[in-house]
């Protein structure tokens, strides 16, 4: 069928469409950008007729094994992917520069359990760039193929005559296309960009993996609009020292809670075995007044982390409160909770509260450790070693219950942690699960008050 054809004038600077010649760009104010272009219409001239062929399917006919998983061999990225890579999907990756977006999608290139090809796409760094970086981690790079271009209608034709089942593009703020416009980066540029690549590997049951840049806030940079044409956007963090946190804040194939720890070595990133020795400081004998010991969760898997809290007077006529890693206005509200319900005064003080290996946690299970070590270091009496906490705490000082309280209290105990303070309340599923070594070290507290005394006595 014949195609309507158009004439349009498109700026080459930002890629705006007018239907007539002007002198500005009426998008970006560019003077003298706007080209004469020939296109045509994806809508067939009187298509109101109803010419094709259109048909549905029940939802029960669709195979539910049409979209299957790869696994990256990278057990982390796994995890936080749910479970492996699914076909026919695009997955944004972001994070600071030299935090090692390639280094981790290049090891998983390498390790993916495929038999298909694998296309590594540069705009950025050259071939011989890429194969000093796989030397470096020893990767040998026969089953990943190179491919180094910018300009997409280049990449569309090595697509086709690969035929790759990963395609991993780096990165997409260096994608352009003279339909769009000259210059990379642009919020068309990526759009259309995207879009095309997004098409391509839906239709050829393919994964494709974009990695992009970010802002001076720590967000994708570019159109928000990228992050919702894609299926997953998963970001990466790394604290002060090697640790790298992988999370995911969209992912239409798995959960969102889900964390993959890595620790940045010479040979790359490597998978953390053991989280807890990232967040927990081994300590012979007595503790430091102001620390205690927090069961959370993260996704499906329990972390013990060492909570550290500060508290000193006010500095000024208001107090503060400073955190890099625990919401402020959560420190806030359990420190109200804990001044009302104990009479211990905290509104006159400064708080300072840490989480040991910089981890950024949000869980509610939190919530009991946090009022422990902020009464801790207000009183200066240090919590008893070995014991740790975990439950929700109410605006009416009441220990809610939390759930997965059996792996929690089974994770202190792999740890050699002898008492275990959390909620009184029944559970929902219920606490049937529980050991007989799991119930002899587990004290039920009602609210935070018969919390605080437990904590007092010695064990």
């Amino acid at each position: 069928m014949k195609k309507a054809k158009l004439t349009i004038f498109r700026c080459t600077s930002c890629g705006h469409e007018e239907p007539k010649w002007l002198g500005r760009c009426p998008e970006c104010g560019e003077w003298n950008t706007l080209l004469e272009t020939s296109s045509t219409s994806h809508i067939q001239a009187g298509s109101s007729t109803p010419n094709l062929n259109l048909s549905s399917i029940p939802l029960s006919a669709v195979d539910p094994q049409e979209g299957i998983r790869i696994n990256s061999g990278v057990s982390e990225l796994d995890r936080v992917l749910g479970g492996g890579m699914m076909k026919r999907s695009a997955i944004l990756v972001g994070g600071e520069p030299g935090i090692g977006k390639s280094t981790l999608l290049l090891q998983a290139a390498a390790s993916a359990e495929t038999k298909g090809r694998i296309l590594y796409i540069s705009g950025e760094e050259s071939a011989g760039q890429i194969r000093m970086r796989s030397d470096r981690l020893g990767i040998a790079g026969d089953r990943i193929e190179v491919y180094c271009s910018a300009l997409l209608q280049d990449i569309e034709r090595i697509l086709e005559a690969v035929k790759p089942i990963i395609v991993i593009v780096d990165s997409v703020q260096t994608l352009y296309s003279p339909d769009i416009g000259m210059v990379p980066g642009t919020v068309n540029q990526m759009k259309y960009c995207s879009y095309e690549l997004i098409h391509w590997v839906k239709e050829h049951d393919a994964v494709l993996f974009l990695v992009a840049h970010v802002t001076k806030d720590g967000q994708i940079s570019g159109p928000k609009t990228l992050e919702h044409m894609v299926d997953t956007v998963l970001y990466f963090e790394q604290n002060e020292g090697d640790t790298r946190f992988l999370r995911a804040s969209k992912n239409r194939f798995g959960s969102i809670d889900e964390i993959g720890l890595f620790s940045m070595q010479e040979k790359g990133l490597v998978p953390v075995e053991d989280p807890s020795t990232l967040f927990l400081v081994r300590r012979d004998g007595e503790i430091p007044p102001g620390i205690a010991t927090a069961a959370v969760l993260e996704g499906s898997r329990p972390l013990l982390v060492e909570i550290q809290a500060l508290v000193i007077p006010a500095k000024g006529a208001m107090s503060r409160v400073f955190s890099d890693t625990v919401d402020t206005s959560r420190i806030s509200r359990i420190a109200a909770t804990l001044e009302k319900h104990t009479k211990l005064r905290l509104s006159d003080h400064d708080m300072y509260v840490n989480v040991a290996g910089g981890i950024r946690i949000s869980e509610v299970g939190l919530d009991l450790a946090l009022a422990a070590a902020l009464h801790s270091a207000r009183t200066g009496l240090a919590l008893p070693a070995k014991t740790f906490l975990a439950g929700e705490l109410s605006l009416a000082g009441e220990v809610r219950p939390i759930r997965r309280l059996a792996s929690r209290i089974k994770a202190g105990r792999a740890l050699s942690f002898t008492r275990f303070i959390g909620p009184g309340q029944e559970q929902r599923p219920r606490l049937d699960e529980l050991s007989p070594g799991d119930t002899e070290i587990y004290i039920r507290v009602p609210d935070i008050k018969t919390a605080i005394k437990k904590l007092m006595e010695q064990p």
